[in-house]
């Protein structure tokens, strides 16, 4: 049976987290070879493959930091076919008691990383490449304490709907996935009393990102997906 992206390249950053890591098993079962980026430098003994590629160290808010990665990569494999923007953070703070800091450390980790790695794919992207931004459900309806989060995420949202429309004539699509709470040993330290089962797990949402990534979904632009599982 042919697999759905077999040979094709895709970049995706924060990929050392635990949706980067899903991602990667996901698309690599898929027939596809993965960098993975991530400020961090890779966990301890893991190591690339002729299929896959490391690169840690990769600040996306330092100057020129995505261009360079995105030369690794291609210089590696001669072309890159799509882009997964992972690479974010959260932090729960009311207005009354947080502080500007926050929304601009939001800001920077959720907006303006996915801003600079398109910006640094686009050259070397040509017609069927594809763009799949994670948002967050917040970013609809933000609740108490949540202003900063879902504002950094609401700018995902319209990057997504901006470049989809710049490059719907380039026959590269751009879309959003919007999870809610996804089942991460990270976020269940952090909740420990909540419903597990009612979470989407990193893996059901790559499968998502994977059918964005496919030519199946070559119709597909512009949209901002919610992926909530049961929450």
């Amino acid at each position: 049976m042919a697999l759905a992206l077999n040979d094709r390249v895709f970049v995706v950053t924060g990929g050392f987290g635990a949706l980067g890591r899903a991602l990667a098993a996901v698309l690599g079962a898929q027939g596809a070879r993965v960098a993975l980026l991530d400020r961090a430098q890779p966990p301890a003994g893991s190591s690339g493959t002729d299929r896959s590629l490391l690169l840690g160290g990769v600040d996306l808010g330092a100057e020129g930091a995505a261009q360079a990665a995105l030369a690794q990569v291609v210089q590696r494999w001669q072309r890159v076919d799509g882009l997964i923007n992972v690479a974010g953070g959260f932090a729960w703070e009311t207005l009354a008691e947080g502080s500007l800091a926050t929304w601009d450390r939001l800001y920077a980790m959720n907006l303006r990383s996915a801003v600079a790695a398109s910006q640094a794919l686009l050259p070397h992207l040509g017609a069927g490449g594809r763009i799949v931004n994670i948002g967050a459900l917040a970013a609809q309806k933000a609740t108490g304490g949540m202003g900063a989060y879902a504002a950094s995420k609401a700018g995902v949202m319209r990057l997504t709907e901006a470049l989809a429309e710049e490059l719907k004539d380039r026959h590269i699509t751009v879309n959003a996935v919007l999870p809610s709470i996804i089942d991460t040993p990270a976020n269940r330290a952090a909740m420990p009393q909540a419903d597990f089962d009612r979470w989407v797990t990193p893996q059901a949402l790559s499968r998502v990102v994977a059918f964005l990534l496919s030519d199946d979904a070559a119709a597909i632009t512009g949209a901002c997906l919610p992926v909530s599982g049961r929450a």
